[in-house]
């Protein structure tokens, strides 16, 4: 065994127990001959732990036995290497086996490694998880990001970039030339807006038209740039967001606007146009669906006595840290005005989701800013469910409180603070965070549901809670299938929009 002074290796354990990276001092270990048969740990950081969970605790130990399966493989062959060599070396796609219980079976890392002071200091970076995140996180908002070197002309894409561009991996990222290309003739003024937007130091924020595998896509680019020391501009950074599902439906409720405006459809063709709008922008599942945690279902009927569509929208959806966003609100009005607004209020909202907002007063102050900038006023109630601790952060903008069933009992969610959207643009949202427990029935629900012209709204709740309160004393997992048959039933003069989650044991 190659020996290294003690003191040496005291000063060496401490500087890296500290360090707040993944590094390993290891030392030969040799047999009789002077030939490597395996690393001991001399030395490591305690601040990012390995798959099993250990940091200092490996010191003294050695390779082979703490990690049999990396012996003899590229890594192990990589340090021989650079110990009998001395030129450093790197593997950023190491992929590690496991083979333990608990432990992830396939891991990939990336890997430096350098001769120091008789033996190899390690440096480790586990790069799986964070690319498994950023590919979920650039699959749910149609997402990619760029990075372009402007003194080396060289240029990088996300996994996202290829698919946003229906571009294969192996040709790598298209050039300047090759996009400007692809972006439909009429927009390349855009382009150039940009650039001067850039030029004078603030962040481009542009959609532009590219034509891509046969058809044309609409892409928002956000873009900025970094410069030196000098000012200079050295590197553009920017990611890329697919809003074509967007656009294109507001290409059709603009087209459909027309043909109603123009009054060549009856009242039938009208009815059947906005029950088809209403489909295009929020499809509602026909039965119970699995969120984090949770059992939900959706329920949408059209009011009785109207032909046009309303403004009710829902948003369900499991988040990729887990946690769930539950929502639904009313855009004042009817027709194709209000469906407009329903639209731009959830594609704005599963884009502010996709950057990681998650705080329901921050959610919903975005949507009153929108709502005000589109000169348009509604409600909405928002809440982001956490299954691990069971708790329901939530805000409301002028809307009915949720309510919750439980054990036979139902009642009314404590109420937070909360103005209309639309009605004042710097309006701030309280959050109230109620615990639930297993077997919890929770529905949220617009006026539709309670309202009546002709009746007293409050004896219509108390008919709703009666409800709830029966299926909640035997709830089940057909709970909710009989729930949607008790509150499908349509207000003569409002549509209506219930979300109801059952939480799971």
């Amino acid at each position: 065994m190659n020996e290294c002074p003690a003191a040496v290796e005291e000063v060496v354990r401490c500087v890296l127990s500290a360090t707040p990276a993944g590094c390993t001092w290891l030392l030969p270990v040799t047999d009789d001959t002077g030939e490597v048969i395996d690393f001991r740990i001399a030395a490591t950081s305690d601040q990012v732990l390995d798959l099993h969970g250990r940091g200092t605790g490996r010191v003294q130990a050695r390779i082979g036995e703490l990690y049999p399966t990396m012996v003899g493989g590229s890594l192990w062959q990589m340090y021989r290497r650079v110990l009998a060599t001395g030129e450093p070396g790197e593997l950023p796609d190491f992929e590690y086996e496991g083979k333990t219980a608990g432990i992830v079976a396939q891991s990939r890392f990336s890997v430096s490694v350098h001769r120091v002071l008789g033996g190899l200091l390690v440096w480790w970076q586990r790069v799986d998880e964070h690319q498994r995140r950023l590919a979920s996180t650039e699959l749910l908002g149609s997402l990619g990001w760029t990075e372009h070197d402007i003194i080396t002309g060289q240029m990088e894409w996300s996994p996202g970039m290829y698919r946003i561009f229906e571009r294969d991996h192996a040709l790598g990222p298209m050039s300047r030339a090759e996009q400007g290309a692809a972006m439909v003739a009429e927009d390349r003024g855009i382009a150039e807006t940009a650039w001067q937007t850039l030029d004078s130091g603030g962040t481009s924020d542009v959609t532009a038209r590219f034509r891509l595998g046969g058809v044309v896509k609409h892409l928002r680019i956000l873009s900025d740039i970094a410069r030196d020391s000098d000012g200079a501009p050295v590197k553009i950074y920017a990611v890329v967001q697919d809003v074509t599902a967007r656009e294109n439906s507001r290409t059709a409720i603009d087209r459909l606007n027309d043909q109603l405006r123009t009054r060549e459809m009856t009242a039938l063709a009208e009815h059947r146009l906005a029950g088809q709008l209403q489909n295009m922008i929020q499809p509602v599942p026909r039965d119970p669906f699995p969120l984090a945690g949770l059992q939900a279902m959706v329920s949408y009927v059209p009011a009785e006595r109207a032909v046009r569509v309303g403004g009710d929208w829902y948003h369900a959806q499991t988040l990729p840290d887990g946690r769930v966003v539950l929502a639904v609100g009313d855009v004042a009005g009817h027709g194709l005005d209000a469906a407009s607004g329903m639209a731009h209020l959830r594609f704005a909202l599963v884009a502010w989701l996709s950057i990681g907002i998650r705080d329901p007063a921050v959610l919903l102050a975005h949507m009153n800013r929108l709502c005000a900038q589109l000169e348009i006023t509604g409600t909405a109630v928002l809440g982001v469910y956490d299954p691990e601790t069971r708790t329901l952060p939530w805000a409301r903008a002028g809307h009915m409180a949720p309510l919750l069933a439980r054990d036979g009992v139902c009642t009314e969610l404590d109420r937070p603070r909360g103005l209309l959207l639309g009605a004042e643009a710097d309006a701030v949202y309280q959050v109230v965070t109620p615990q639930l427990r297993a077997g919890d029935l929770v529905l949220f629900y617009t006026d539709g549901l309670v309202e009546r012209r002709s009746g007293d709204a409050d004896v219509q709740l108390d008919r709703v809670k009666r409800r709830l309160s029966t299926m909640s004393a035997t709830s089940g997992e057909a709970t909710l299938q009989l729930l949607r048959a008790i509150l499908h039933t349509p207000s003569p003069d409002d549509d209506t929009c219930t979300l109801a989650v059952r939480v799971l044991p």
